[in-house]
């Protein structure tokens, strides 16, 4: 039989880049590897500082790519993740942009694979909950911050439309959050019987509807007027109310019922 000669190791590929980064660890006792080189004392020191300094006197002690670097630290753990948070913000722009931004470009980023990546969207995942959760069983009307909040969100940094709408129940309370429809960069089409059909299959009583311009301007445009009042007024001789038609940007929000433009 014959032998294939194992892979030189160079040519090793490696399943994911935890992996590629990782470094056996050395064995007890051997007091020539368990020396740590310069570099090693250098980013496991900052490591255990910047912790220090979170643990002691909370985020408000740390910037931006610091935070980030704690939390790489636990994705990336043998590697100085300094550079790779830095090249994050640096492309994103700030930490909702990088959470916000799609596994493909995240992978854009040196350093970082497909695992990190993941990872980094199931924490922004697990922040979309959490303010999605403040909405639930309360009266929304009257929680309006929170409502801009988890729509900015979960929408500000989509690279295409969407358009999502919450349904509300006679007390105003949060039936369901539903994305009804996914575009392009710049239009997303929806369909007034589609928004009402749904909304008397829920039983609710009223909408909120919201979408987002990937342009980052929330300025809402003629369609965007035409199509709210198309829906307000097929929604009100059944008894649903319309109470809001929210446009989320990168940097803000506009309301049309505030722009009192249906």
């Amino acid at each position: 039989m014959t032998r294939t000669p194992p892979l030189s190791e160079g040519e090793l590929q490696p399943t994911d880049e935890r992996q590629f980064f990782a470094q056996p660890k050395p064995p007890v006792g051997d007091a020539e590897v368990n020396a740590a080189t310069p570099a090693e004392a250098h980013y496991h020191g900052h490591r255990d500082r910047l912790r220090d300094r979170f643990r002691e006197h909370g985020d408000a002690a740390l910037a931006d790519y610091e935070i980030l670097e704690l939390i790489l630290f636990r994705l990336i753990p043998r590697r100085d993740t300094k550079p790779i948070a830095k090249a994050l913000l640096s492309r994103f722009g700030t930490l909702a942009g990088v959470f916000g931004a799609p596994l493909n470009l995240l992978q854009e980023v040196k350093g970082v694979g497909e695992s990190v990546a993941l990872d980094l969207k199931l924490i922004a995942t697990a922040s979309h909950r959490m303010l999605k959760s403040e909405l639930r069983e309360k009266q929304v009307l009257s929680s309006w911050s929170a409502v801009i909040d988890y729509c900015h969100a979960a929408m500000a940094h989509e690279t295409k439309e969407q358009f999502r709408i919450l349904f509300l129940d006679k007390r105003n309370a949060l039936i369901a959050d539903e994305v009804q429809q996914r575009g392009t960069i710049d239009h997303t089409p929806v369909y007034p019987r589609e928004v009402i059909k749904r909304a008397l299959e829920l039983s609710a009583t009223a909408l909120i509807l919201v979408h987002n311009h990937p342009s980052g301007d929330p300025t809402p445009s003629r369609a965007d007027i035409e199509m709210t009042k198309l829906i307000a007024e097929a929604a009100k001789p059944l008894g649903i109310a319309l109470h809001d038609h929210i446009i989320i940007g990168k940097d803000g929000h506009a309301s049309l019922k505030g722009l009192r433009l249906f």
